[in-house]
Order: C-alpha cells, then structure tokens, then sequence
C-alpha cells in the first residue's frame, strides 16, 4: 500500500481518478479512485449536474491542455503566487465526503481550503495530482474489486454516456433566468 506521511499523526493513501461509470443499482454516477497497486478502491458517487462537469474534464482533459486556457481557480493561484500542493479526501460522515485543497504560499503556511468532493476530483484531473484519502475513510467504504465487477468496462461507461445522453435538464437544477 503507498502511503504518505502528511504530519506525525496523519497517513494517507495515495489514489488517482480511475475513472467514472454509472452505478447500475443506485442509478447515480460514480467516480473511481484507485491507489496506485490497484488493490484499493474508494467509490465516490455524485449526483448528475456535477456528473457532466466531471465528465467534461475527464474526457476533454486534452482538449483543454491544447487550448492552454487557464481556469479561474488556476489563474487565481498563480496570481496569488501559490502553488496546489495536494488534494484530500479526509471523512465520511453521513454518506458525504469531506473534502479540500492545500495550496502552499511562496511565503507562510499552508492554507487548507475546503471543497465539495468533486471539486477535488476535478482538480485531481486538471492538475493530474494525486488524492490522498484518509484511511479511516476506506474502513468506512466498502472496498471494491473493480476487474470481478466490471465498473471500469466499456458497457458501464456506455451507460454512463446513455445516462447524460437521456438526462433531463430539470433534474440538473435548470432555473429560467
């Protein structure tokens, strides 16, 4: 298992985005997160509004580093002259992960802000840094073994394309302006 030392008292697991599928019993999109020996697995589902967000970065991640357009929050942190120094999924509580950044400033300590869990994800993605998640949040996820269930296989990822092809926009929070 790699683990990284975040302070005397706090090891975290390193994982990546692996990617995202819909899950067939909830009807709800599901990020992927792996640890890097592929034998741990942390399911992160989000509701579909931001389902189409997350989708956009991670299919278009190429697209948009061919652009070199900066993203709000990255001209923000350059402009601050700060620096994103790791991303963390640190609880469970109710069903919800509790998530943030940690940007390192040229000068002082490091500033935790916290975020919704998508929002980590996408800056996992963006900046194709790491989550370091919290071990006391894999005992409360039920570990998956993504090969035996199939989660990362074409037909999931069809679905999940069908689920955004077939949305409707009232169920994403559309309000007339």
């Amino acid at each position: 298992m790699t683990e990284t030392k975040m302070g005397e008292a706090n090891m975290y697991l390193e994982m990546k985005v692996f990617g995202f599928a819909l899950d067939a019993i909830a009807q709800m999109p599901v990020i992927i997160l792996k640890d890097t020996e592929e034998k741990h697995a942390v399911p992160v589902w989000i509701n579909a509004q931001d389902s189409v967000a997350f989708a956009a970065q991670f299919v278009g991640r190429e697209a948009a580093a061919r652009t070199r357009r900066k993203d709000v929050f990255t001209a923000l942190v350059e402009q601050m002259e700060m620096t994103l120094s790791r991303i963390v999924i640190e609880s469970l509580k109710d069903g919800a992960f509790t998530s943030s950044v940690r940007l390192l400033p040229r000068e002082g300590e490091e500033i935790r802000l916290e975020v919704h869990v998508t929002e980590a994800m996408l800056l996992s993605l963006r900046y194709q840094q790491p989550v370091l998640v919290d071990p006391d949040v894999l005992a409360q996820v039920s570990t998956l073994d993504l090969k035996e269930d199939g989660l990362a296989g074409e037909n999931n990822a069809r679905r999940f394309v069908d689920f955004l092809d077939h949305m409707d926009p009232a169920s994403m929070g559309k309000y007339p302006m």
